[in-house]
């Protein structure tokens, strides 16, 4: 725990984020911390699921039926938000039909020893199909290649999606109170 001049306190998950506090790095440069992954568009910063998850310091009396339903409440919103953090996963990874038709070509040039025609054949008959497989892949290599330099040159430089904390300061995965 960290207590600043103006009294805020930091209370850190980790050694390693205490550490990365004390070297004075922001957490929005460091891949790892959440505030990277929100701030370049990695994790979903905007769901209505969030709202459930906030700390509400409110007493409240106890009650069995509210305990079960808050129960089932929380199991429902869990499941909800899975669903929505692959949709939005699948969306992100939805523009990379081209980096993974390049990949393919390069793995299959790379490997062109492994590949087996589908019938047995003579060894001249298999060395043709090696052939018409390797210029295919140089093809679809070549054809990738050219899509993503096109779609290189329509991106536009990406907007923060970082929704400002309240409070000021960014924190590096830690409790903030």
């Amino acid at each position: 725990m960290f207590v600043r001049n103006d009294a805020k306190t930091f209370r850190f998950c980790s050694s390693k984020c205490n550490k990365n506090f004390k070297m004075k790095r922001n957490p929005r440069k460091v891949r790892w911390t959440k505030a990277f992954r929100r701030a370049n568009g990695k994790d979903m910063v905007v769901d209505s699921t969030f709202e459930f998850e906030k700390r509400r310091h409110v007493p409240v009396r106890y009650d069995r039926e509210l305990v079960a339903t808050t129960i089932k409440a929380m199991e429902r919103v869990q499941e909800i938000k899975q669903k929505r953090e692959k949709a939005f996963w699948k969306n992100r990874m939805a523009g990379n039909p081209a980096r993974d038709t390049h990949a393919q070509a390069v793995e299959v040039e790379r490997h062109m020893e492994l590949v087996q025609p589908r019938r047995v054949t003579a060894p001249e008959e298999r060395e043709k199909i090696k052939e018409k497989i390797k210029v295919r892949a140089a093809g679809k290599k070549a054809m990738a290649t050219q899509q993503i330099k096109a779609g290189a040159g329509k991106r536009k430089e990406r907007e923060s999606r970082l929704i400002p904390a309240q409070g000021g300061g960014m924190s590096m995965g830690m409790d903030t109170n």
